[in-house]
């Protein structure tokens, strides 16, 4: 078990090392980047369902749900996704592959505890803006980097089928923005630098509970709460005399040293609640909603007169189908079938106009012959935005891939 972990961690980190950003929105210049989805991939298959209490597939949306684990657990994910950006005249494509999660569960009888480390938001974008006055000012403006989430979670059983749990996170990153400003035809621009390192604490706090309704039917409920909190944001600001080339690469003529401002951003509150029936191994289907209120994530780089930020909020319906999990043969009744519906309203408005977002998912759960462990594949079709007012609408299509790795730390030996 160990080697496989081993093995397969490596892949992924191999893989991550030449990565493109984790983002190609223009829209993960506001705030602190584009909010990333914080689950794991089995959740995602079902339009970011996470109402069952699962003994095999770490849930980490919810931290209640590490009391229900039954094995040690390793699981991690990425995806690959294709971006096509448009506005009312132009069209652009973009691709990205990113590392989605890294989580380890732990079982301890009525408690579970589980850690991870994962990405809350991601900024990447490379954006050029063109003066229809020839002696007019132009702009590129470019951003990568983003906030990432380690988080420790502990789970404890009240009662059968009651489950509570809490987690601490520690949220950390650094987001870098650039902005080049020249007139055609003029080989000497000025570039403004601003570097952003994040970090602060958050707390999540979580319950589900499982009832039987009918026979062989159980109903699921969920529910998390999270406080607001602060985030630290130190952010550095460099003025200075550029050349550029054709392809905007610079190199430094003169600069102004660089000015420190330090900021306190505020995450807002979040309260999300779900529920569902299904039969365990068999079936299940619900419906998930969560709502944030506004907060202050923009920081002195990226403010701008014609955005404001409103609350938001998600709904996503979705479920599985698994035809005969206990089938020795014909591999495809074992196979776990998602699907999933989302719509998310981001909060973010740009020219009085929300960016929403809304798509469609599916997954497979495929059995590991000969193991309690699984692999999992999920793809997503979304639309976000619109070309309304001069903004932008980005079609995305994603295919995510995940190991689920399960297997017996911890158990009484017996001598007959």
């Amino acid at each position: 078990m160990i080697k496989k972990i081993i093995v397969i961690a490596c892949f992924f980190f191999s893989l991550m090392s030449n990565a493109q950003s984790g983002s190609a929105s223009p829209y993960s210049f506001f705030g602190i980047g584009e909010s990333r989805f914080k689950g794991n991939l089995e959740n995602r298959s079902m339009g970011g369902l996470n109402i069952e209490q699962d003994s095999l597939h770490i849930n980490i949306l919810n931290p209640a749900s590490f009391a229900s684990m039954r094995f040690t657990t390793f699981t991690i994910g990425a995806n690959y996704t294709t971006t096509s950006l448009k506005t009312d005249s132009n069209k652009e494509n973009a691709q990205r592959t990113t590392l989605d999660y890294l989580a380890v569960a732990l079982p301890l009888g009525k408690i579970g505890v589980g850690f991870g480390l994962l990405p809350y938001t991601s900024v990447g974008y490379n954006i050029q803006s063109t003066s229809s006055d020839p002696d007019g000012a132009n702009n590129v403006m470019k951003g990568t980097g983003g906030l990432n989430k380690a988080f420790f979670s502990l789970g404890y059983t009240v009662i059968p089928n009651l489950v509570v749990g809490a987690d601490i996170q520690y949220n950390f990153g650094r987001i870098n923005n650039t902005n080049l400003e020249y007139i055609t035809g003029v080989p000497i621009g000025t570039q403004e630098e601003n570097k952003a390192d994040l970090n602060g604490f958050t707390a999540n706090f979580g319950a589900m509970y499982k009832h039987k309704i009918y026979k062989k039917i159980n109903l699921y409920s969920s529910f998390t709460y999270t406080p607001q909190s602060k985030l630290s944001s130190s952010n550095t600001r460099t003025i200075s005399t550029v050349n550029y080339n054709s392809n905007f690469d610079v190199a430094v003529v003169d600069k102004v040293d660089a000015k420190e401002i330090r900021t306190d951003l505020t995450i807002p509150e979040k309260i999300s609640f779900g529920f569902g029936a299904g039969q365990i191994k068999k079936w299940m289907i619900g419906t998930q909603m969560v709502f944030q209120n506004v907060g202050k994530l923009a920081s002195d780089y990226n403010t701008s007169s014609n955005t404001t930020y409103g609350k938001y909020s998600s709904y996503s319906l979705g479920g599985y189908y698994v035809p005969n999990y206990n089938v020795f043969s014909k591999y495809y009744q074992k196979v776990v079938y998602r699907a999933g519906l989302k719509y998310t309203k981001t909060g973010t408005i740009v020219n009085s106009e929300e960016i929403d977002d809304k798509g469609i998912t599916l997954g497979f759960g495929l059995p590991i012959p000969g193991s309690i462990s699984n692999v999992n594949v999920g793809l997503e079709y979304g639309q976000r935005g619109t070309t309304a007012k001069g903004l932008v609408q980005e079609n995305y299509f994603t295919f995510a891939v995940s190991f689920s790795l399960n297997d017996k730390w911890f158990g009484q030996r017996k001598i007959d």
